[in-house]
């Protein structure tokens, strides 16, 4: 039953003052029409409570521009969102279409650094965020008194002689809803033993994101990535206003569960009244990466859970022992909560 307007409403309540609930809460489908970002098919949701929100069909279902009472929850870059067919996977390049938005998919058999594996290259963060998805469907329908909306699809990476992975994806919120659920099932459907690499990278940005931000997680251990990190361990969880000639300053943290299995990352602007919130099962994915990047325009918190803390790549995760490798047929999968709230 969802609560808008400071009370809760049945189905047939709401239906008496709404000829369609598109009024209220809605996907409607959309195709980009500017810039590199023509010809880019997405979909836009609303709940009814200010959060909106864009699914990117054409890049891995990946969440783009997210509101909250006009209030932008996500980072931008300055080279927006572009149409995977200007990736350039050499590399650094994938930075040359990281549009931001509150998350992309990296892997999904590589991430993080650029690496050669057995004579093959891996550019930065892999191609799931720049693969289109497939059988994209949408759905908003009454549930009892719960009017629920659902995107799903799939993104295949695969080539001929290589790996050959499925990512199956759902995204769910509802009516009077002030969250997001990310359902994931990585399936190696090839018949070799297939490495599997997987990060969301949330992008968090300005106004959530501030001076007065501070970020919360119960952890087991923080490990600076560089020396410039550990420099500066102590203030990793607070932030500072945009600084000129900022170098990212990289976390990487063992997450400690609660009794449920879950871990939670909460991001708090108290200046603005804005908290949001990452809830995600630590068992598949046992790491929080922290992006802190405070530099002028590109100021935004990456906050990300993944399945290896190797921020070099998987040659570097292999040698560590921290590469998960998928048996022909095996699976893994993900759940994601990202939430908001006034406080």
């Amino acid at each position: 039953m969802p609560t808008l307007f400071g009370r809760q409403w049945t189905r047939d309540e709401l239906r008496q003052f709404t000829g369609h609930m598109n009024q209220l809460a809605g996907i409607r489908p959309v195709t980009y029409a500017n810039g590199r970002g023509a010809g880019l098919k997405a979909f836009q949701v609303w709940t009814g409570t200010g959060l909106t929100f864009d699914v990117l069909a054409d890049r891995c279902l990946d969440i783009g521009p997210c509101f909250f009472g006009g209030k932008s929850l996500s980072w931008q870059s300055s080279g927006g969102f572009a149409h995977p067919s200007y990736y350039e996977p050499e590399g650094m390049r994938w930075l040359r279409t990281f549009g931001g938005g509150l998350f992309i998919t990296a892997g999904l058999d590589h991430f993080a650094s650029p690496t050669v594996d057995n004579g093959e290259e891996f550019g930065l963060h892999g191609r799931a965020a720049n693969l289109p998805a497939e059988q994209v469907g949408y759905r908003c329908a009454w549930d009892g008194d719960d009017y629920r909306l659902e995107i799903s699809g799939q993104v295949r990476q695969a080539r001929l002689y290589g790996e050959n992975l499925l990512l199956k994806r759902r995204i769910t919120t509802q009516l009077g809803s002030s969250a997001i659920q990310i359902e994931d099932e990585v399936i190696n459907e090839g018949w070799n033993r297939q490495p599997h690499m997987i990060m969301y990278h949330f992008n968090l940005g300005f106004p959530l994101i501030g001076p007065d931000t501070e970020l919360t997680f119960p952890k087991k251990k923080v490990t600076p990535r560089s020396e410039l990190a550990a420099q500066h361990l102590d203030e990793h969880t607070t932030l500072a206003p945009p600084t000129p000639g900022w170098t990212e300053h990289v976390f990487i943290m063992d997450a400690q569960a609660g009794p449920d299995g879950y871990a939670t990352a909460t991001i708090a602007n108290r200046s603005i009244g804005l908290a949001a919130s990452l809830r995600f099962r630590a068992d598949t994915l046992p790491y929080l990466v922290q992006w802190k990047q405070l530099g002028q325009g590109d100021y935004a918190l990456g906050v990300e859970p993944t399945n290896s803390p190797a921020m070099e790549g998987r040659v570097d995760a292999r040698e560590k022992g921290v590469l998960v490798e998928l048996e022909p047929g095996e699976s893994r999968t993900y759940s994601l909560t990202f939430s908001v709230e006034e406080v």
